[in-house]
C-alpha cells in the first residue's frame, strides 16, 4: 500500500469517527478553556445547553413514527423483557454496585454510574443494530421508542430515589417542570409537527442527525467547563477514568451476557432475540446529556457524572456493533 492510500485510509476512518473524535475534542478543549462555556461564562453554557436541549427533543419528535410503534406493538413478551431490563435490572445492578464498591469510588463516579443504570434505551443504534443483525425491527424501534418516553419520568424518579446529589435529595418536582419544559413539550410539538415537516426532515435527515450530534458535543462542552472549573481533574487522577471505563465495560458485558442467555432460556424466535438483547442492553446518550444537565445542573461533579455514560455508549458501539455482524452472518 502506497504512502497516498495509507493516507486516504486513514482520512476514512478519522471521518467515520469524527463523532468519538469531537468528544475527546470537547473534553479537551473544556480542560483548556473551562471559563468559555461554564454556567455564567463567556458563551452562557446554560442557556447554550437549555436551547441545545430544546432543538434534540424536537427532532427526536419529528423522527417517531406512530405507525412503527403499531407495527411493533404486539410483540408484548419483547416489550415487557427490555422494559424490565431497562428499568428494574439496570437499577439492580446499581444497587450491587453500591452496595460491594461504593466506599471506593468518588461521589461524583458513584452518582455517574447510578445515572447511567436509571438512564433510558437509545433509539437510532438500538434499531440499527436490530436492522444490521436481520432482526425484528419494528420491534426495536416500539421497544427503544417507548423507553425514551418511559425514561422522561422513570430516570429522574429513580435517580431521586436511589441518589444524593450536592448533598441534598434531588427535587423530583423542580426537576419534572424542567423536564416537561425543555423534553416533553419539544417532543410533543415535534410529533404535532411531523404533517408539516416530517417530508423535510427527511429530505435533510443527514443535516438533522449532524445537528443532533453537534448539540450533544457542546452539551458534553459546557458540562466539563463547569466540571473542570470545580477541579474536576486537579481532584482525580488517571485511576478515576480507569474504574470508570473499567465498570461501564464490566455492566455492558453483564447484562449483554445476562439478557443473551434470558431470552434463550424463554425460547424468544431469533429475529425476537435480536431486538431484545440490543434494547435491553442499549443506553442513551443522545438523551443522558441533555437530561443529566436538566437533573444535576450546575453540579461541580457533572463531567464525573457523565463519564460512565460516555464510556459506555462508545463500548456498547463497539461489542454491539460486532455482535450485530456475528447476528448477520447467519444463513438466510
Amino acid at each position: 500500500m502506497s504512502v497516498q492510500q495509507r493516507l486516504q485510509s486513514r482520512l476514512s476512518t478519522l471521518k467515520k469517527e469524527w463523532f468519538l473524535l469531537g468528544m475527546i475534542g470537547a473534553v479537551v478543549l473544556a480542560s483548556l478553556l473551562p471559563d468559555w462555556g461554564r454556567s455564567g461564562g463567556y458563551l452562557h453554557g446554560d442557556r447554550l445547553a437549555d436551547a441545545g436541549i430544546a432543538i434534540v427533543f424536537f427532532l427526536h419528535g419529528l423522527g417517531i413514527s406512530p405507525k412503527s410503534l403499531r407495527d411493533g406493538l404486539s410483540r408484548w413478551k419483547v416489550h415487557i423483557f427490555v422494559q424490565l431490563c431497562t428499568f428494574a435490572v439496570f437499577p439492580l445492578i446499581w444497587v450491587a454496585i453500591h452496595a460491594l464498591v461504593d466506599s471506593w469510588l468518588p461521589p461524583g463516579l458513584a452518582l455517574g454510574f447510578c445515572y447511567l443504570c436509571a438512564l433510558p434505551s437509545t433509539i437510532s443504534s438500538s434499531v440499527a443494530m436490530t436492522g444490521l443483525a436481520r432482526g425484528n425491527v419494528p420491534a426495536a424501534i416500539f421497544n427503544a421508542t417507548l423507553s425514551s418516553i418511559l425514561g422522561i419520568v422513570m430516570t429522574p424518579l429513580l435517580v431521586a430515589g436511589f441518589a444524593e446529589a450536592g448533598g441534598h435529595w434531588l427535587s423530583f418536582q423542580e426537576t419534572m417542570v424542567n423536564i416537561a419544559r425543555l423534553l416533553l413539550l419539544p417532543l410533543i410539538l415535534g410529533q404535532l409537527s411531523r404533517p408539516l415537516l416530517h417530508g423535510w426532515h427527511l429530505k435533510y435527515r443527514s443535516y438533522t442527525n449532524l445537528v443532533d450530534r453537534w448539540v450533544i458535543l457542546v452539551l458534553v462542552y459546557t458540562a466539563f467547563c463547569d466540571s473542570v472549573s470545580s477541579g474536576l481533574w486537579r481532584d482525580n487522577g488517571i485511576g478515576t477514568l480507569a474504574t470508570a471505563l473499567f465498570g461501564a465495560g464490566a455492566i455492558l458485558a453483564l447484562i449483554l451476557g445476562l439478557s443473551t442467555w434470558l431470552v434463550r432460556r424463554l425460547r424468544f424466535p431469533l429475529e425476537d432475540e435480536i431486538a431484545t438483547v440490543f434494547c435491553a442492553s442499549k443506553k442513551t446518550m443522545a438523551s443522558g446529556v441533555p437530561m443529566a444537565k436538566l437533573l444535576f445542573g450546575a453540579h461541580p461533579s457533572l463531567g464525573l457524572i457523565l463519564l460512565p455514560v460516555m464510556l459506555y455508549h462508545q463500548l456498547q458501539l463497539f461489542a454491539c456493533s460486532a455482535l450485530a455482524n456475528r447476528y448477520a452472518r447467519r444463513a438466510a
